[in-house]
């Protein structure tokens, strides 16, 4: 019998390096979420794996997935933190002025 492909392996890597790179560009927000839903479908098919292991021939593909989705969300959460943090010590607003100043003195 041929072996098959595990259905949301490649949706849950796309999702994991999104979360990957989600981490960095949303404040750590999207990295938790793609990676949630990465991980979510990553377990799914390892359930679907585990009853008949001899079907299915892209197990390393699932693991790589949920390597990858692990590494977004805990760079996610770190993230998230810091942006906590800094909101809550005022030190965001900080920022975000200099950034500002630093933008309208580039402009002229």
């Amino acid at each position: 019998m041929e072996q098959q492909k595990l259905p949301n392996v490649t949706i849950a890597l796309v999702l994991a390096i999104l979360s990957f790179v989600g981490c960095c560009c949303t404040s750590g927000f999207g990295g938790l979420i793609f990676g949630g839903i990465a991980l979510y479908l990553a377990n799914k098919d390892e359930k679907l794996y585990q009853q008949n292991p001899s079907d299915y021939s892209n197990y390393g593909q699932l693991k790589t997935a949920k390597t990858v989705a692990w590494i977004g969300i805990i760079l996610s959460i770190i993230i998230v933190a810091a942006y906590f943090y800094m909101k809550s010590t005022g030190m965001y607003d900080d920022m975000m002025e200099q950034y500002m100043e630093q933008l309208q003195d580039m402009q002229n």
